[in-house]
């Protein structure tokens, strides 16, 4: 799940007293599928000018999972390109955001970095011979469950922060203003952050990972608007990234890191995007239901199912 900069284990072994740090950083970077430190440095950057709360927890769990992950002796290779930081990263954000600033939060960010790492191995040795990735199937586990068990614990409990956007209702008319706010909050919307300015500086950081990569990422993001404009759905959540995040990480996902460079690759790629728009809305309505959170469940399902249809698609290439 990462594009590999060349040498860059070899780069990290001979600078040890660093590795840990340096993987850390590529932790954040590889929420987008990315090992390269700049592009990890810029979303970073952008997590702390969100908030301190969002930048501090992103980099707690980003800190502890990969911590976790030299303790328990996983493979270095993996943990020098990010592979184990991620999901702590956005295991961090979810928390705060869902749970608020408080003491047991901290607990819980440690406790759910620990729990990222375990289901990480878990899920890499059930999906590998099926030729899949586990992407940031561990961070919805765990804060899905963390945050729908919250409220059965006093200590833990604290009232929800903020409330849950309804995905139903609301003005379908789209304004100039509504677009570009979009296109940018559908970047940042991938850590549940919506401030456009956030996206724009992790658009500058997946930019350094390759002009392949950051445009992959605008067209994911100008699909999920499209796809969400044309399904009717309320301007206010399209203008704030809800329906377009999990298109611009299937974007990347496919068309930039998984697939070859070829036009059927890159179609097919923008296709998952649109049909994860949908999905969107489907999985949001099912998790309200029952008090659970979407995350990136969508990205998630549909990159599973699209990878998984490769082998008997012809037209079709992997990497590697």
């Amino acid at each position: 799940m990462s594009i590999a900069e060349p040498g860059v284990v070899r780069s990290l072994e001979s600078r040890r007293p660093t590795a840990y740090l340096l993987a850390s950083v590529r932790g954040v970077g590889q929420v987008d599928l990315q090992a390269s430190i700049w592009t990890g440095a810029f979303i970073l950057a952008g997590l702390w000018t969100a908030g301190w709360r969002t930048g501090l927890f992103a980099t707690l769990g980003t800190l502890f999972a990969t911590a976790s992950a030299y303790a328990l002796g996983v493979d270095r290779s993996g943990i020098a390109l990010g592979l184990q930081g991620y999901c702590g990263c956005l295991t961090g954000i979810a928390l705060v955001t869902s749970l608020g600033h408080h003491p047991a939060t901290y607990v819980l960010t440690v406790v759910g970095a620990i729990m990222c790492t375990l289901l990480m191995a878990a899920l890499t040795t059930l999906l590998t011979p099926y030729g899949l990735t586990p992407l940031t199937a561990p961070f919805c586990l765990v804060s899905g469950v963390m945050v729908l068990g919250a409220p059965s614990f006093d200590r833990i409990w604290q009232g929800a922060p903020n409330s849950v956007s309804s995905t139903t209702g609301g003005d379908t008319a789209i304004s100039w203003d509504d677009l570009w706010h979009a296109f940018f909050s559908n970047v940042s919307q991938v850590f549940l952050v919506e401030t456009w300015y956030v996206g724009l500086i992790m658009l500058v950081g997946l930019a350094f990972a390759g002009v392949r990569v950051v445009l992959y990422a605008a067209a994911g993001s100008v699909v999920g608007i499209i796809a969400a404009w044309a399904l009717g759905a309320p301007t206010a959540l399209i203008a704030d990234g809800i329906y377009g995040y999990n298109a611009v990480l299937v974007a990347i996902a496919v068309g930039a890191v998984f697939l070859t460079r070829t036009v059927w690759n890159g179609a097919y790629a923008l296709f998952g995007a649109a049909a994860t728009t949908g999905l969107t809305a489907s999985l949001t309505s099912f998790f309200t239901s029952f008090g659970g959170h979407t995350f990136t469940w969508p990205f998630i399902l549909t990159t599973w199912v699209l990878m998984a249809a490769v082998p008997l698609l012809p037209r079709l290439t992997r990497t590697g």
